[in-house]
């Protein structure tokens, strides 16, 4: 309680675990500390992890016209005879729905959605265009 009263209670229990360890030499592991600490009320709150990101989000956009808001989509299959997987990356303009390129392959790396990206934005002519078209993925589990 020493330790705790000194420092005005700030330990959590895995501190307080190596204090114990450390400056009293105890045979004491942080389970122990920590089921002591719950029966004594002396638990500190947990503190919750805040992200600090942008959250650049393609909701709530008005779509005009072609070529304001694209969509990114991966979907993988099986080939049976040769007991693998093959995936389709395509992307979709948003407005008319109409799938714009595609990469079919064996592998979909970071590399093959630039190029995908490269050869969409080259077919429909957006590099001379000041204001690029944004690109949404679903962020899935490929």
């Amino acid at each position: 309680m020493e330790l705790i009263s000194g420092e005005a209670g700030v330990y959590g229990y895995r501190k307080l675990c190596l204090r114990l360890r450390s400056e009293y030499a105890l045979q004491i592991n942080k389970k122990k500390v920590y089921r002591l600490c719950k029966e004594l009320d002396i638990l500190q709150p947990q503190r919750e992890v805040k992200f600090h990101y942008p959250r650049k989000l393609a909701r709530n956009r008005i779509i005009t016209e072609s070529n304001q808001l694209w969509e990114a989509d991966i979907k993988y299959g099986y080939i049976e005879g040769e007991e693998r997987f093959f995936f389709i990356l395509s992307l979709i303009d948003v407005y008319d729905r109409s799938i714009i390129d595609y990469h079919i392959g064996l592998h979909c790396t970071g590399h093959d959605a630039g190029q995908l990206v490269q050869r969409a934005l080259f077919k429909r002519q957006q590099f001379e265009r000041e204001t690029k078209p944004v690109i949404r993925t679903d962020n899935g589990p490929q």
